[in-house]
């Protein structure tokens, strides 16, 4: 069977699958189990055109590691044929943890386990499955392979992952703002001491991938719409699992009705191979199976909330750099109750309050920038703008969001 397949992507063009096994690891339940994950959760509700998948991701993310290590083999880099496969295999199957809605109720469903972990577990699963295959793919997926530029392609501030999904998201939103040039920064990148590094000419290329993701984050990524209706998801999940774990009976598929029971942690995981099993067919569509169940509950709680998520009546919400204060949230807490007559163990699930926040780039974390002189210096000093060390700074929003039908007075 010839398995070195072409697919036609939309951000790409034409996408080769290149060779049996990542061809293999695709057709696998688990990989395509991300074809009914949403890559960016309920940002649909903002713009419609938003609906691809950790699937698509994740084909992009391989294909744009083959073409960065083409551009380093280009430049005098040694990479094997084996460090070539199972790069591209690690980022292919960095994303299999995710959960439904991706971000949107990783700590909700799984609690304190990050969606990392999860892969990782799924990779190992598959490679006692293909009898050792990804080996190297594993070390390289958890920086304990020697040579520590594969693992930065694939995790770092300038990873595969990144690339794609800011293109990715830009082209389905249409926010032009977030527009990167993936062409140009795979054309400036090099590896110095078996580091991955950006050459001198490619500053500017990078501060404008800096500054486009700062800004996918407040135009896409928490959009207060975006945030406000995965506020509401959380909740309904969140009074489902109350309700589970209370005794009341309640309609779910068998997947969703395993995390609905009980808060499990990593080493549930590890100790019971049911569970990333279940995990593994777990999708969007449990949920929202789930949910169009739930607006017939007996539970007017659950049932009121799933109803308004339907049909798109969302919370209102406030969000902005002051902290909501205390007193605030007091005066809301008694007027949600007194609309909506709930005992003060529901009124929680009627509205919400947090923190959001956009780390366009991370200290400890940096790019590096390799000057013709040979000199290594971070990006914050090699840039000649000032906005580059004010991105730096984590930039936190504080956001409340309550039923567009109960008054504030504060």
């Amino acid at each position: 069977m010839n398995k070195k397949k072409t697919i036609n992507d939309p951000v790409y063009g034409f996408v080769t699958l290149p060779g049996d096994l990542i061809y293999d690891l695709i057709s696998h339940p688990y990989f395509q189990r991300l074809r009914y994950i949403k890559q960016v959760g309920l940002t649909e509700f903002v713009y419609p055109a938003a609906i691809h998948t950790r699937f698509q991701h994740a084909l992009g993310a391989m294909h744009l590691m083959g073409r960065a290590l083409d551009v380093l083999r280009r430049k005098g880099v040694e990479i094997s044929s084996s460090e070539y496969e199972a790069s591209q295999v690690a980022v292919l199957l960095h994303d299999m943890g995710h959960g439904p809605f991706s971000h949107a109720l990783e700590h909700t469903l799984l609690g304190h386990v990050k969606h990392e972990s999860i892969s990782y577990l799924f990779m190992e699963k598959l490679n006692e499955e293909f009898n050792g295959a990804l080996d190297l793919a594993l070390r390289i997926f958890q920086n304990t392979y020697k040579r520590k530029l594969f693992h930065q392609l694939v995790s770092s501030q300038l990873d595969m992952d990144r690339l794609d999904y800011l293109r990715r998201d830009c082209f389905f939103t249409g926010v032009e703002e977030g527009a990167i040039g993936t062409d140009r920064i795979l054309s400036v990148l090099n590896v110095h001491n078996d580091n991955l590094v950006v050459e001198e000419k490619g500053i500017y290329t990078i501060e404008s991938f800096l500054n486009a993701r700062r800004l996918m984050y407040w135009q896409v990524y928490l959009h207060k719409v975006t945030v406000s209706a995965e506020r509401m998801l959380v909740n309904i999940v969140r009074r489902a699992q109350a309700l589970v774990r209370a005794g009341e009976t309640l309609e779910a598929s068998q997947p969703l009705m395993t995390f609905l029971k009980e808060e499990l942690t990593l080493a549930n995981f590890k100790e019971n191979p049911d569970l990333l099993h279940a995990f593994g067919q777990l999708d969007d569509h449990d949920i929202w199976g789930g949910i169009k169940l739930w607006k017939n509950s007996n539970d007017r709680i659950l049932s009121l909330l799933s109803n308004m998520l339907v049909q798109r009546k969302l919370f209102q919400i406030r969000m902005g750099t002051e902290p909501i204060r205390k007193d605030t949230i007091k005066v809301l807490r008694e007027s949600v109750r007194k609309e909506y007559q709930t005992l003060g163990s529901e009124t929680p699930y009627l509205f919400s309050h947090g923190v959001v926040t956009n780390e366009a780039y991370a200290e400890g974390q940096q790019i590096n920038i390799l000057m013709r002189s040979g000199q290594l210096l971070d990006l914050a000093q090699a840039s000649d703008l000032p906005s580059i060390k004010a991105i730096s700074k984590i930039v936190k929003k504080n956001y409340l969001c309550w039923p567009k039908n109960v008054s504030l007075q504060d």
